[in-house]
This record gives C-alpha cells, structure tokens and sequence, in this order.
C-alpha cells in the first residue's frame, strides 16, 4: 500500500464495511506506523481490495475510526485492522492469499475482531474465539456479532 491508494481504501472500505466507518486519517496513521504490513489488491479500475495490520497487545482492540497516536510500547502480538474486497473481487482466492502473504511476514500471534458473519472465514485461517467479559466490553462498538479472534504464532 502507497498513500496514493488511500482514497481508493477509503471506498472500499465505505462499501465493505458500512457499518463500521472510518476516516482516511485513521487509514493513514496505520500505513505511516506498519507500512510493511499493509497490502491492497490492486485491478484496472483501482483498488478492489486492502489488508492492514500492525504490532499490537493481544486482546487489546483499538476503537474504531480513533487515531493511535503511535504503536504501543507493549507489542508482542499484532492486529489485523481490517481485510476487505470489493464485491466483484471476492470468491476468487484473494482473501486468502493477502492473509497468507501476512503469515509469511508475521510470526507472533495475531488478533482480530470478526465482523459481517466472517468468523467461519477467520477459523478456516487458523484464527481461533476468544471470549471474555472484557473483551465483550471492548467489541461493544463492533456491533452484536463481533468477536475477537487471535491465530497463534507459528510452531517451530
């Protein structure tokens, strides 16, 4: 991901997850703090896709649409701030293949909150439920069916 793809995050976002909006500065914080880690699936009319992740304490869920302010100093796992497709990227292997170009890069547990009915999809990928009142408390803003979900470090 470049900055010259954050306008086209910003609809894919808008159309991915419209209930969940987020500010193109909120897109920018996170690719100016992980640039490594932030993907966009790229076709001829622009971005149909974007995968964003960043070092992050597990179970720690950060607000939605809020700005950072900088990575935490206690950062032994990461979070998958969001992956998304358009509509006529979808069912073609795209998904996986941005999370499989995350795994490659990450070995530490790695949190996320499901939202949109995706946690079968995140389970398929290794990522497990977590559940606690906490977390609940956290995952308020996510909407009724979210729930957080950490895929462990890999097995040596």
């Amino acid at each position: 991901m470049r900055t010259d793809d954050l306008d086209g995050v910003v609809a894919v976002a808008r159309i991915a997850f419209p209930d969940h909006p987020e500010g193109r500065a909120c897109f920018a914080e996170r690719l100016a703090l992980a640039p490594e880690t932030c993907f966009v699936l790229e076709a001829p009319e622009g971005v149909a896709g974007y995968l964003i992740a960043y070092p992050w304490p597990l179970e720690a869920v950060p607000p939605l649409d809020t700005l950072l302010g900088g990575l935490p100093e206690a950062r032994t796992a990461w979070y998958l701030h969001d992956l998304a497709l358009l509509p006529e990227a979808r069912g073609q292997g795209q998904a996986g293949a941005g999370v499989a170009l995350l795994f490659d890069r990450i070995d530490a547990p790695i949190g996320l909150v499901s939202v949109n009915d995706s946690a079968a999809f995140w389970q398929a990928q290794g990522f497990e439920p977590r559940e606690s009142p906490e977390l609940r408390a956290k995952l308020a803003s996510y909407g009724p069916g979210a729930r957080y979900m950490v895929r462990p470090a890999r097995a040596c």
